[in-house]
């Protein structure tokens, strides 16, 4: 593809960005090298603590690459051969980009508020350490100590001086317990070389965050690359690097034939891609990340509503927009009941402009979901 602009309607864009995804078409098994590269190839891949149907993590990467055993992200975080930091959220990332997050954690991390924890509680920081030290990784539980107060972020000490050294490097996770996270030392889990090497300077890792975002989401506006990685400093900080690896042939800039912002695509890669499977996707997925783009490119308004109260919710409490071809055409609120080992399909919403026999796509993907995640069958209401 040339690098100098060019032109495109949105279907083909939204072609390539279904195309980029690499949705398995069929029942598949994996392993923690297929792990490893599903999270490689997505460039991060968000967390996050409700199981109603499965953790986050494990849809979006079964969805991709099938069937994979509990403890393959544990290991894998143990080995060091991926970590856990704030990307988009809290996220696996590939191994590689430890060295371009090391300029935020060395400064006062993701969250500047941690500070409070080495502001209110010094003399926590080196007993912690010593008992990671001498004990291995430990989880929160482990130290004792309770939070005052009913808001959600008052920690007990322990917690806030565990989450304040993983923030700011001196501890990673090495692998989760009931989902808990288990702190180690650094030292111990990341490769030598990668703790050896430089930090690289912020122009090679903007570049770099930039190329992997479009590369791993197949198109991408400027706004949604740093949505992607939740970039702060907007425009003024990352346009002019996108002009640089348009002018070095590295990326594409697209003008798309809504008027809309241009979209940038890797310049090596034809704009198309494969229609996806019928595919229940995770509500954290990485194709759902950026609203705006979701409504512009696929005119699908993507809801959240496990935090709502019952009567609040439209379509369920823990919905996966149903993704056919490249269109989503439905939500379907799901439950996983583990002891009966069934999904159960709750309820089932079809978009407005859908069209098709919804019912037999809905019951492939359906089925499909239910075996990657360790169950039977699924029922559908």
């Amino acid at each position: 593809m040339s690098t100098a602009s060019t032109r495109a309607t949105l279907a083909q864009i939204r072609r390539t960005i279904v195309g980029a995804q690499g949705f398995a078409g069929r029942f598949r098994r994996a392993d923690e090298t297929d792990v490893e590269a599903a999270i490689r190839r997505l460039s991060a891949v968000q967390l996050d603590s409700i199981s109603t149907v499965d953790r986050a993590h494990r849809l979006t990467l079964s969805s991709r690459i099938g069937a994979f055993h509990p403890e393959d992200v544990p290991k894998l975080l143990g080995a060091g051969r991926i970590f856990e930091y704030w990307a988009h959220e809290a996220s696996l990332l590939p191994i590689e980009l430890w060295p371009h997050f090391r300029t935020v954690m060395d400064g006062s991390g993701h969250w500047g508020w941690h500070d409070r924890a080495f502001r209110e509680h010094p003399e926590l920081f080196e007993p912690v350490l010593e008992r990671i030290r001498a004990e291995g990784p430990l989880g929160s539980r482990d130290f004792e100590g309770s939070g005052g107060g009913g808001d959600m972020w008052n920690w007990k000490p322990a917690k806030m001086v565990l989450e304040a050294l993983w923030d700011s490097g001196r501890l990673v996770i090495a692998g989760r317990r009931s989902f808990q996270r288990l702190y180690d030392l650094t030292e111990r889990v990341i490769p030598k070389h990668l703790l050896d090497a430089p930090t690289p300077p912020e122009d090679e890792t903007l570049r770099t965050l930039a190329l992997l975002a479009v590369r791993a989401r197949g198109a991408l506006t400027e706004a949604a690359i740093r949505e992607h990685w939740r970039l702060k400093g907007g425009k003024a900080r990352l346009h002019h690097h996108l002009v640089a690896l348009v002018d070095e042939g590295q990326l594409s800039e697209v003008q798309v034939d809504d008027g809309g912002a241009p979209f940038y695509v890797d310049a090596a890669h034809a704009l198309d891609g494969a229609a996806a499977p019928p595919v229940l996707v995770s509500p954290f997925d990485n194709i759902v990340w950026d609203r705006p783009l979701l409504e512009r490119v696929f005119g699908f308004r993507h809801v959240i509503e496990v935090y709502k109260r019952e009567h609040e919710r439209a379509y369920g409490y823990y919905v996966l927009p149903l993704l056919v071809g490249d269109r989503f055409v439905g939500r379907a609120d799901l439950k996983s009941d583990r002891a009966e080992g069934v999904l159960h399909v709750k309820r089932f919403t079809p978009e407005p402009h859908a069209r098709g026999n919804l019912q037999d796509k809905l019951e492939r993907a359906a089925h499909r979901l239910a075996r990657t995640i360790g169950l039977e069958r699924a029922r559908l209401a």
